[in-house]
């Protein structure tokens, strides 16, 4: 049996998926699909260590702590120097998250190659005509390159010690003078590039599973500030005292929504040490959040607001509150409740000395099948 380590690239931002989920992400059953690629190939091979890399990996770690995870970089060989540094087998496998439904057989092909060269690689013919620019060329001569590519550690390591950026491991290889063996690829190792290779690929729906957060926050009275709540402006001799603008409520509601994706809180995502957020929109704020928790295959089903002050009067601003938070992540308002109570003069709330919100969130995972 060879000594490999098996690594997954997954650090892209899926900038032509063209979803607000990046594809890693979308769910299968209740899996994300990097975690479906991985447990595939893992589960043909006892690997030394299985590498995966990701701009998530902190996240990704509470999915599977039997893997090991890194930080990519800004490009696919970067992200793959990362990886590498943590290899110390003889072989390694690389291959994409974007490929969930890589074949046995084609596995089984690529470890029988190692005996062949320096670097083994899967690749497709094609069967129609081939031009490049305006002149046609000989398609024999033209593949289709896919992934995993099985590489000698040692020298794909010194292959890519060089300013010079390759697409794939095998050029990287062959670059250095290392051999590279092609063997016949698999259509359904096809890549996700695009929302429409979903349908070519027989994968499982999301899980119909809910998610729900919870989100509290407190603010005292500060004279010589603004009052927002809901992203509504209202009038009164007292704003509320934050490093932000301090709208209290979208604060808990935006801790609500990152609670129930398992990802942390404001203050983790926009911290009051941070000079970027002085006096910044909580508007804004509960927008990239929830555009961080959308592209980790989430979407909002609904959210309840409850504000508890004794002054100002909140009734008459409720609906236009709901409508705010509505508009600004792209549901109609009745997914949105807002409640106003008194705490009747108990606590710090009752003195009339700040406001304190509770909210709560429900979350879905994004249905792909529905593009």
């Amino acid at each position: 049996m060879l000594d490999i380590t098996l690594i997954m690239l997954g650090a892209g931002d899926s900038t032509r998926f063209g979803l607000p989920v990046k594809k890693q992400w979308l769910r299968v059953g209740s899996d994300p699909l990097w975690l479906v690629a991985t447990k595939n190939l893992s589960g043909f091979y006892s690997f030394k260590d299985v590498i995966v890399v990701s701009k998530e990996s902190e996240y990704m770690s509470s999915f599977a702590p039997n893997y090991k995870f890194i930080n990519g970089g800004q490009t696919r060989q970067e992200s793959l120097k990362n990886a590498l540094s943590l290899v110390k087998s003889e072989f390694v496998l690389v291959s994409d998250i974007a490929r969930p439904m890589i074949p046995k057989e084609l596995f089984n092909k690529i470890i029988e190659g190692a005996k062949q060269a320096d670097c083994v690689v899967p690749a497709l013919k094609i069967a129609d005509t081939a031009y490049l620019g305006e002149e046609a060329i000989d398609r024999e001569r033209v593949k289709l390159i896919q992934t995993p590519q099985l590489s000698r550690t040692n020298l794909l390591k010194q292959a890519l010690e060089t300013d010079v950026t390759y697409t794939d491991d095998s050029s990287a290889i062959r670059a250095v003078g290392g051999s590279v063996w092609h063997i016949l690829g698999d259509e359904r190792a096809r890549k996700i590039t695009t929302k429409e290779d979903l349908s070519r690929l027989n994968l499982v729906s999301p899980s119909l599973e809910q998610f729900v957060g919870t989100g509290f926050d407190v603010h005292e009275f500060a004279k010589g500030r603004e009052l927002w709540l809901c992203g509504e402006k209202l009038e009164f001799e007292l704003g509320l005292k934050a490093h932000s603008d301090g709208d209290v409520a979208l604060h808990a509601l935006t801790d609500a929504i990152l609670g129930a994706a398992g990802l942390g809180d404001i203050g983790e995502l926009f911290p009051d040490t941070d000079a970027n957020f002085k006096d910044i929109s909580s508007m804004f704020l509960l927008k990239e959040a929830y555009k961080k928790v959308q592209s980790v295959g989430f979407e909002l089903v609904n959210a309840d607001i409850t504000i508890m002050a004794e002054k100002p009067k909140i009734s008459k601003f409720k609906r236009k509150m709901a409508e705010n938070i509505a508009v600004a992540l792209n549901l109609t308002p009745n997914r949105i409740n807002v409640k106003a109570t008194t705490t009747e003069k108990l606590g710090f709330v009752g003195r009339g000395e700040g406001i304190a919100v509770i909210a709560s969130a429900s979350l879905k995972y994004y249905d792909w099948t529905k593009i």
